[in-house]
């Protein structure tokens, strides 16, 4: 793992492991919790959050970190915040915008042969698994949730091209729990990129720029505005 990569990480877990990186004084409304299609930019303040934070003008509390998974054992990184449900923070939120999944696909089977691992995310209606079971306790504390899919790629070589298939088939399990409450939004970012463009990826072509990150605060902010 590059070094700038583990810089990133190590940061992202001090702010999770030590609290806020948000001003309690502030009254802040809106969590943030997932891996890096979240997290990433954060560095120059043109991550995901740090976008609805400017767009929305409410103040956001950031949790996410690159790399992390819905199913992660460890316990004390875990604790950390590389389980992505230890990331929440008690609070009055009205929203949280969360992700996750993707980590546990491909580094839990590699995008091959997935069945297990999808259903222990979340099974083939979207009644039961990790997702599940997250989002159903996050929406308990009457927040609402805004669960953010991936980007996909524009056909140029991308590392996650074969994971496709994988990632087509949670977000559809997901987009199924969403239906069965209103508090529960599903925001699809699948037809963000076009094809050939690689404006919108790192230069990893896996993780999303800095105008990708814009662009996907930008359509989250227009679902919780429309609320």
């Amino acid at each position: 793992m590059k070094l700038p990569v583990l810089a990133a990480i190590f940061s992202s877990l001090l702010l999770v492991s030590c609290g806020d990186t948000v001003s309690r004084e502030k009254s802040p409304h809106i969590l943030t919790m997932g891996d890096s299609l979240l997290s990433t930019n954060s560095l120059g303040r043109q991550s995901v959050p740090d976008n609805v934070d400017r767009i929305l003008r409410k103040p956001v509390i950031d949790r996410s970190v690159p790399g992390v998974r819905i199913s992660y054992i460890l316990p004390i990184t875990g604790s950390m915040g590389l389980n992505i449900g230890k990331q929440y923070a008690a609070g009055n939120w009205e929203w949280i915008i969360l992700n996750g999944g993707g980590n546990d696909l491909v580094f839990g089977c590699g995008c091959n042969n997935c069945d297990r691992k999808m259903n222990q995310l979340i099974t083939e209606d979207g009644s039961s698994g990790k997702i599940t079971t997250l989002v159903r306790k996050l929406r308990a504390t009457g927040a609402q949730v805004v669960y953010v899919g991936y980007l996909r790629s524009p056909g140029l070589g991308s590392p996650i091209e074969r994971c496709k298939n994988e990632g087509d088939e949670l977000e559809r399990r997901i987009a199924l729990l969403s239906e069965t409450d209103d508090g529960i939004h599903f925001l699809s970012i699948a037809d963000m990129v076009p094809y050939g463009d690689r404006s919108y990826h790192g230069l990893d072509m896996v993780h999303p720029s800095a105008k990708a990150s814009k662009a996907i605060a930008h359509r989250i902010a227009t679902l919780i505005s429309n609320q």
